[in-house]
């Protein structure tokens, strides 16, 4: 399944320019207060892996940037467009000095393109599948035909739906999951499924991350449960072999041996 993508009747002529320090970057308010909380569950198990972190950039609502003339322009103007998806993975990107802030992304100048792009949708209807170009770039048009990111996902997070597109042939082509309804995302090596549980004080569905051998990649304080269920069964193995080790003891005294206390 793939969802039509009108074409221009001219080729676009896509450019990679760096923003101007003075450019107005959009500045629209996050839709859902369970946005941010679903970017940052993306990120976090990420950051116990180095060679996913190391020269890479992950951000949410954060604005990517292409240069567009658009076909029939008499004037050949270009026009930089900026869309913020909700999340963003890119790897490699170029390095910036301690004292620059990063405020935006253009692939081919910065860094590459990003590997994967997602949008969590809210309530009310967006620009997620919009193929508009003409008087408005939708952001479906943007990521497929003038970044051409390999993967763009779509999440509601209230009915648990997922859609993961790949770009073949030009076009994004829905995928379907595997046995274990996850879908798996080149450039990060990584499963993407949906979870359902509580974390950061909201329960409810969550992106989550499997490695190959379909282990859950987990979050903090799952990783300080775990380490602390294992103190605890080495705790418990201990009192048991403790309890035989006397219960042998015991049963030997009353055979008539006796052992030598060891020091």
């Amino acid at each position: 399944m793939s969802l039509a993508t009108k074409k221009p009747e001219k080729k676009l002529t896509i450019t990679w320019p760096l923003l101007p320090e003075d450019f107005q970057l959009p500045d629209e308010p996050v839709e859902d207060e369970s946005q941010p909380l679903l970017a940052s569950a993306l990120r976090q198990p990420l950051t116990e892996f180095p060679e996913l972190m190391q020269n890479a950039l992950i951000v949410s609502n954060f604005a990517l940037c292409a240069g567009i003339s658009f076909p029939g322009s008499t004037s050949g103007e270009q026009r930089i467009i900026c869309k913020a998806p909700d999340w963003m993975y890119v790897k490699p990107v170029n390095p910036k000095n301690v004292s620059q802030v990063r405020r935006s992304y253009t692939p081919h100048t910065e860094g590459t393109i990003p590997q994967i792009l997602m949008e969590f949708l809210s309530e009310t209807y967006g620009e997620e599948y919009s193929v508009e170009f003409t008087s408005r770039v939708g952001k479906w048009f943007f990521y497929e035909q003038v970044i051409k990111v390999p993967r763009y996902v779509i999440f509601r997070a209230t009915t648990a739906h997922l859609e993961v597109y790949a770009l073949e042939s030009e076009r994004y082509n829905l995928q379907k999951p595997d046995e274990n309804g996850r879908y798996w995302i080149p450039g990060l090596d990584l499963f993407l499924g949906v979870w359902e549980g509580t974390h950061e004080g909201r329960t409810g569905c969550w992106l989550r991350w499997w490695n190959t051998a379909g282990e859950l990649l987990l979050w903090s304080e799952e990783r300080v449960e775990q380490e602390r269920q294992r103190t605890e069964e080495e705790r418990q193995r201990g009192d048991r072999e403790k309890l035989r080790a006397e219960r042998l003891a015991e049963k030997l005294r009353q055979a008539g041996i006796e052992l030598d206390d060891e020091e």
